[in-house]
């Protein structure tokens, strides 16, 4: 499908190659706990180093116009440098366990790599709704993947089937990541079915 060529001709553009691939899709805001996140994914290859080479997660954070230059400035400096000691310590020539993308991507864009992604992680320390959540679930009419969702986001109170983790708990995050990782089909479907019917109910 369109989409699905989409979504691979983006991931070949990054260099992204591996079997299994998770995503995360932000503003520039502290709120969202990337850094928080990205200890979440260390915790996991120091966890299940059998994984190296297997996942690459794609981190998309944006930057936003309504906050001020300096503030996400900062705060993608502090992503930046948490992303690389992470690809340092785990990576290799052929493969980064975090591609950080700190641009604008399309709805377009969006959908086609959440129609691929084995997993999305979202990690807000405290929010509003969390539309990605909604928007991953959406775009999944395979109804394959896994939700991994901070108990922080509102959308927590009604996403009762994804992996809900606490944000400051980085050994909860990785094992989040590994469970989404193993989980058997039959067992997606059950939850992304069923996530799928409330978010037509609260769109």
């Amino acid at each position: 499908t369109e989409s699905n060529d989409l979504g691979l001709s983006i991931l070949k553009k990054l260099g992204i190659q591996t079997k299994y691939l998770g995503v995360g899709v932000d503003r520039l805001d502290y709120a969202k706990g990337i850094p928080e996140r990205f200890k979440g994914i260390e915790h996991f290859f120091d966890a299940h180093p059998e994984y190296k080479g297997e996942l690459t997660f794609l981190q998309i954070a944006s930057p936003h116009r309504e906050h001020f230059k300096d503030y996400q400035d900062q705060y993608k400096d502090l992503i930046t440098k948490e992303a690389n000691k992470i690809n340092q310590k785990f990576g290799t020539k052929e493969w980064k366990p975090i591609v950080l993308e700190t641009t604008q991507y399309s709805p377009k864009e969006l959908l086609a790599l959440y129609k691929i992604a084995n997993f999305c992680l979202i990690t807000s320390l405290h929010d509003s709704m969390n539309l990605v959540a909604k928007e991953y679930i959406a775009a999944r009419n395979d109804s394959q993947g896994a939700l991994i969702l901070s108990q922080f986001a509102g959308a927590s109170r009604h996403l009762k089937e994804a992996l809900i983790i606490n944000p400051h708990n980085t050994e909860e995050i990785g094992t989040a990541i590994f469970t989404a990782l193993s989980m058997p089909t039959s067992e997606q479907y059950r939850r992304m079915n069923i996530m799928r019917t409330i978010i037509k109910d609260y769109n």
